[in-house]
């Protein structure tokens, strides 16, 4: 992971190893019945969720359940991480 600029918030500064997932997809979908746009993984606790332009939005529902800040794309080919409580986005 390379250094983060000073002007980043503590939450994204605090990641020294994205978390990446071997999941592709989202178990809460799957026990719904529905589906999943992009997936997202959370840095705190490593689970795998869908994003908000899924109809679900279960990662921002696990972020409001459990204050878990940061979130990584599980997309290949994409590298960046979203910090939800500063609204702050960074490539990696």
């Amino acid at each position: 992971m390379p250094e983060i600029d000073p002007s980043f918030c503590q939450h994204l500064k605090a990641i020294k190893e994205v978390k990446l997932s071997d999941n592709h997809v989202c178990e809460e979908c799957i026990k719904q019945g529905t589906e999943w746009f992009h997936l997202r993984t959370c840095q705190t606790c490593g689970v795998t969720l869908c994003c908000d332009q899924s109809d679900q939005k279960h990662m921002t529902k696990h972020y409001h359940a459990e204050h878990h800040p940061v979130i990584a794309s599980a997309q290949p080919g994409e590298r960046w991480l979203w910090c939800y409580p500063d609204e702050q986005f960074v490539e990696y």
